[in-house]
């Protein structure tokens, strides 16, 4: 077994590898994670989401532009690739479908791509609607699959603004389904004015918001 200082240094290596859009750096360090047994699912979360939520930072600090998200982003998936066949589904006790996507007119899908793959992880069963997702399309398709969680994502003002139909059209046709937003113009306050259930400002918040959503429609029933 390696050591917790092994562990450190390893996952150290998958975050910065990340932060500096390194992928031959993550591959290696994710390489050694799964030849050296070390438990997959603690080194996506303390290394590669690590390194992108402060890529996230730089970027709302205006360090990092959209070119840079995206070179992340391809170290975070070159990593993703080979630490998630070793991910076994953890059992986190309650279970659920949800439906996600990113808001008409909004093209990125970064950290909905993370939520998604948490989600999976945590044994969710997922539709993704991917990006630039019309707003009938979330309704239609929360109706048709009868999801227990709604997850709306938008990372510009702009298209935010479709948030709160799609929330009061769903919860009309379907007020059980529970709806969380996220995103970085999105904030608590607006959740709980457009009359969001949650609201997740980052990858590792939107997995444990859903959980004990799911949770609490399940104590309901």
């Amino acid at each position: 077994m390696a050591s917790a200082e092994r562990e450190k240094e390893l996952f150290e290596a998958l975050k910065q590898g990340v932060i500096d859009y390194d992928e031959d750096a993550v591959r290696e360090a994710a390489q050694a994670v799964v030849g050296e047994g070390i438990d997959a699912y603690r080194a996506v979360f303390e290394g590669l989401v690590e390194g992108m939520n402060e890529v996230g930072r730089l970027y709302e600090e205006q360090e990092y532009f959209v070119p840079e998200i995206l070179m992340c982003a391809d170290a975070l998936y070159a990593g993703l690739e080979i630490l998630k066949p070793h991910i076994q589904k953890k059992d986190m006790g309650v279970k659920g479908t949800v439906v996600m996507g990113v808001v008409q007119g909004d093209v990125h899908d970064i950290g909905k791509n993370i939520v998604k793959m948490m989600f999976d992880v945590a044994g969710f069963e997922v539709h993704d609607l991917g990006r630039d997702v019309p707003l009938e399309k979330f309704v239609e398709e929360q109706l048709k699959t009868d999801s227990d969680l709604l997850c709306l994502s938008a990372m510009m003002t702009t298209t935010m603004v479709g948030m709160p139909e799609i929330i009061k059209k769903v919860k009309e046709k379907n007020p059980k389904c529970k709806i969380m937003i996220g995103g970085a113009p999105v904030s608590e306050d607006l959740a709980g004015k457009w009359g969001a259930d949650g609201f997740a400002k980052d990858a590792n918040n939107a997995l444990k918001e859903a959980l004990n959503m799911v949770k609490a429609l399940k104590d309901m029933q």
